[in-house]
């Protein structure tokens, strides 16, 4: 089998993956790599992923002109080519609609925490990048500064865009970053979400950049004081908006239970004891 074909094998298995593990339906998502001579196989606009055929794959240069191949390339063709113009390690990309992680962005709630061992080591954080229309060189541009970062980021309402060395390693981001929002849900329906001590997380992520690799621009910061992770470490939760993260801060998660026992008591001597733990708690 040569290259070519064994790329197009994987595309398919790796559709249909998507399709089963519930990361996208009908005729969402999109997926790409690049060939042997530099052009870009890419799945057709309007194909259902969980039926991927041959008969879906098609061929386009780096201007987005189709080559080879059925039908039209996926209208979101200019976000993939914008992802492979700011990083030219990158030799393939999976955009999904993965259901949890997307609920988090419609919620206004941001997954640019260190929570997760294994994620940290790997990914590092996952950024949220603001609105913009499906299929728009205007969300192509707004994808830019962020991938040359990160190789795993969501899209307001819209869904993940993964980036790999491989197909499978892009699909591997996908389905870590998924995990990670069910993850991150179920504990903050249990009680809430404790981040990791900020020293654990700087150390985690060094091994990794340095054990796995990843944006050479991260890379490079493999040795700084707060490697790639800029000021999640030191107070801030990493996303455009640290206090409405969803992830609060182990003194609110206290102050929220308070109130909650607050409620269920009647009033007096104990609502009155009961302030005053509650202002004890917000100085």
């Amino acid at each position: 089998m040569n290259h070519e074909a064994a790329l197009r094998a994987q595309m398919l298995r790796i559709g249909h993956l998507c399709y089963e593990r519930h990361l996208l339906v009908g005729m969402d998502g999109n997926l790409s790599c690049v060939l042997p001579d530099g052009n870009i196989l890419c799945t057709q606009a309007g194909c259902h992923k969980g039926l991927l055929t041959e008969d879906d794959l098609v061929v386009i240069d780096r201007q987005g002109n189709k080559l080879r191949g059925r039908g039209k390339p996926t209208s979101e063709i200019w976000m993939h080519l914008a992802c492979y113009e700011e990083r030219p390690d990158v030799k393939a990309v999976v955009h999904a609609h993965p259901p949890i992680s997307i609920a988090f962005t419609i919620a206004n709630q941001s997954l640019a925490q260190c929570v997760l061992p294994e994620v940290v080591l790997t990914m590092g954080v996952v950024p949220t990048v603001d609105y913009r229309t499906t299929g728009t060189l205007e969300l192509a541009d707004a994808l830019r500064p962020v991938v040359r970062d990160h190789d795993a980021l969501l899209m307001d309402r819209h869904g993940a865009v993964c980036l790999g060395r491989t197909l499978l390693e892009a699909f591997c981001y996908l389905e870590t970053l998924e995990h990670t929002a069910l993850i991150t849900k179920t504990a903050r329906d249990l009680g809430g979400v404790k981040t990791l001590d900020p020293d654990e997380a700087i150390k985690l992520r060094r091994l990794g950049l340095k054990r796995y690799g990843g944006p050479p621009s991260a890379v490079a910061k493999a040795d700084e004081a707060c490697t790639d992770l800029p000021q999640v470490c030191t107070g801030c939760s990493g996303c455009k908006a640290p206090s409405p993260t969803g992830i609060a801060p182990r003194s609110e998660l206290r102050m929220a239970r308070v109130r909650s026992s607050a409620e269920a008591i009647p009033s007096g001597v104990e609502t009155i004891i009961l302030e005053e733990v509650l202002k004890a708690l917000q100085t």
